[in-house]
């Protein structure tokens, strides 16, 4: 998967944090590979199934709402083979025939960086015992929004990720463990406990974000943006730490199905950092995911989404070294504008860009004129804070009852996804297109910094287009929470 931000930004969606492929094996047939099917829409799609499996298919999932198919075949050509059949638009390897090699472990996960210890009562002040470490929530003014309004119950945010800790004092008040699920076992929804949270505590980064989201304002730990709002549990990454074009498809219809109000998607969709359509395995997972995102969008889903760790300019053409990253040898691709990181890049997403303390891009930070809608905090290690830890990242709850320090787009996203939790609450008789409208309407336009260099070292790192708008680096602006709640 690609988580997309964490402790050390670099290793979620940068191309230079990731792990190496593992060794190339011969392919072999007792391995079934994993294909996406589009075709029509409803009942019509009993034909797309009966393609598979005219071909040697086996359905593993059937999606009619969205007229998809998730199937498996041992055979490499099953994908060329089912295209020809009747009712099939569209099939594609899902995952790249590198799953027939021997397992891949994904290396763009964050690490931690350094834990904190919030078990205590108030601060002297009324907050909570670490937040004097969040310089995240004053820059976008959730402190004083909190002050108005923490959210309604009635708002449920779902966290596509890698589960969250049932268990955690900061969550747990805000956790529906009923509307819960996992999505990572070939893209077939599993409600049990055991399957939608974490497996370990290296697996933190989906308690990581719900703590931005909503942790509770309980005199433990860390506050969240919107700390009264409903969290949902929805495991898209499985414990090699991929995304898989089946895994976000589940997880969006499940959040269309079950009443979701918005979506938190901290990742980008494995094995293809960027997904192009003059490939036709590509073009169908990506159609298919395209799908999913727009059936979520029909039921009222804000689905926010972050924008990515590889300081990429996605106006731009851009030079990827690193797909698939699942195993097997990697290409050296030029892609271009039918090329698009999935589900950043999809229409009617909410892509958030990641800034530091100082309100000035991340060094990491994906950017692009026409494709950031908005920024918010997602750390920098290299911007520091006037805080007690004088730590550039970003602190939030972490599984087995702790906190920790995190940076990337990933931290970025949840921020956006709790301001529009605010809005949600605030206005719930908005449509989802309204809630986005002022989302974008209420953010603080922030300039494009002049001779960017994010890393220090001299050489100008990015150039930001839109001149006073800074919305080459910013999109709308730096969202902000106080207007969330009082506009």
């Amino acid at each position: 998967m690609r988580i997309a931000g964490s402790a050390l930004a670099l290793t979620l969606l940068l191309p230079a944090g990731l792990i190496g492929s593992a060794p190339a094996a011969p392919a072999t047939s007792a391995v079934p590979a994993h294909f996406v099917v589009v075709g029509p829409v409803g009942d019509a799609l009993a034909q797309t199934e009966e393609s598979v499996r005219a071909v040697g298919g086996a359905v593993v999932q059937s999606w009619p709402q969205i007229g998809v198919v998730v199937a498996s075949s041992p055979d490499p050509a099953f994908a060329a083979n089912v295209r020809q059949q009747p009712g099939v638009e569209q099939a594609g390897a899902s995952r790249n025939l590198a799953e027939q090699l021997p397992p891949a472990q994904s290396n763009r996960l964050e690490t931690l960086e350094g834990t904190a210890n919030g078990i205590g009562t108030f601060a002297a002040d009324g907050k909570e015992p670490l937040e004097a470490d969040q310089w995240d929530l004053p820059q976008i003014k959730a402190d004083q929004a909190n002050a108005i309004s923490q959210g309604s119950k009635d708002t449920t945010v779902g966290v596509l990720d890698y589960g969250i800790d049932p268990t955690h004092p900061d969550l747990a008040p805000n956790l529906d463990v009923s509307r819960s699920v996992s999505c990572v076992n070939e893209g077939v929804p599993d409600q049990s406990q055991e399957a939608w949270q974490p497996q370990d505590p290296t697996q933190d980064h989906g308690t990581h974000v719900s703590g931005t989201i909503a942790a509770a304002r309980n005199g433990v730990g860390v506050a969240g943006v919107a700390p009264n709002v409903t969290l949902a549990s929805v495991r898209v990454i499985d414990d090699g730490g991929f995304i898989y074009p089946e895994y976000a498809i589940c997880g969006f219809i499940w959040a269309a199905e079950h009443g979701f109000d918005v979506t938190n998607n901290s990742y980008f969709v494995d094995p293809w950092y960027l997904w192009c359509d003059s490939d036709p395995d590509q073009r169908a997972a990506a159609e298919a995911v395209r799908r999913a995102v727009a059936y979520a969008e029909g039921h009222d889903v804000v689905n926010v989404v972050s924008a990515g760790n590889s300081n990429w300019d996605l106006s731009q053409p851009i030079h990827d070294t690193n797909s698939p990253n699942n195993g097997g040898p990697t290409q050296d691709r030029r892609t271009g504008p039918d090329c698009h990181i999935l589900p950043g890049e999809l229409p009617g997403v909410v892509s958030v860009s990641a800034v530091g303390v100082n309100a000035v891009k991340s060094y990491y930070s994906n950017y692009g004129l026409g494709s950031i809608s908005v920024t918010a905090p997602g750390g920098d290690a290299r911007q520091i804070p006037q805080t007690p830890s004088a730590n550039g990242r970003v602190l939030s709850s972490v599984p087995g009852g702790g906190w920790g320090w995190m940076q990337g787009t990933s931290m970025a996203g949840p921020h956006a996804a709790g301001v529009v939790a605010l809005l949600r609450s605030t206005h719930p008789e908005w449509t989802a297109q309204q809630v986005i409208g002022a989302l974008n309407n209420q953010s603080d336009a922030l300039p494009c910094p002049k001779d960017y260099d994010g890393d220090g070292d001299g050489v100008v790192d990015a150039v930001c287009t839109g001149g006073s708008t800074g919305a080459g680096f910013y999109g709308a602006g730096l969202i902000d929470a106080l207007d969330a709640v009082t506009k």
